[in-house]
């Protein structure tokens, strides 16, 4: 067993009676070829609960500063993450990316970039629309309903896969497939509250 996966089982033993979780729609994602899990952003704990509900080993994106310490640097590592600088063009993480999507990975995005203050749903980053445009993946929306609070029900909802191959034929704009991106997230956000 891979340390992903020992993380994985002991996170979700933790976490799954913390926070009375419900998963819903986790058949939606497809069990092989590259796949974008886009989710909304309430909480520092977003990315384990996608990682510890999805049925694919989920690799992140994380803000560089999380791995200036060696040791964190090696356990985000051991976790399927890798560093993004935030608020400009990181070319050698967007090339890390489309490899892994290239390769058939799973990588999970969070397209607010930052986490929503108010808990409601911010607008998405036009990068998310230009990974989705770039790479055949599948595109899976996901939302995060909480709150956060002990004995409290936290759901995390998969929706079906957003029709990407109509939009690419079409030659939309990286914003226009990040917007399609935000309103189906919205969506399960309202349909399952």
């Amino acid at each position: 067993m891979t340390f992903y996966h020992l993380a994985k089982n002991i996170v979700w033993l933790i976490l799954k009676p913390l926070y009375r979780m419900e998963v819903v729609g986790k058949e939606n994602i497809p069990k092989e070829g590259p796949v974008i899990i886009c989710s909304n952003h309430i909480s520092n704990l977003d990315p384990p609960m996608v990682g510890i509900t999805a049925t694919r080993d989920v690799h992140f994106l994380a803000k560089e500063e999380l791995f200036e310490k060696p040791w964190l640097a090696k356990l985000m590592t051991h976790l399927n993450a890798f560093p993004i600088k935030r608020g400009m063009s990181d070319r050698q993480a967007l090339r890390q990316a489309l490899s892994l999507l290239k390769n058939g990975k799973t990588l999970g995005l969070f397209p607010e970039g930052t986490r929503s203050k108010t808990g409601k749903l911010g607008e998405g980053l036009s990068g998310i629309g230009f990974f989705a445009l770039r790479s055949e993946a599948t595109v899976i929306p996901c939302a995060v309903i909480g709150p956060y609070k002990i004995g409290k029900r936290l759901k995390i909802v998969y929706g079906p896969p957003i029709e990407m191959n109509k939009l690419r034929e079409d030659k939309v704009s990286a914003k226009t497939v990040t917007e399609k991106i935000m309103s189906n997230i919205q969506s399960l956000l309202e349909n399952n509250s």
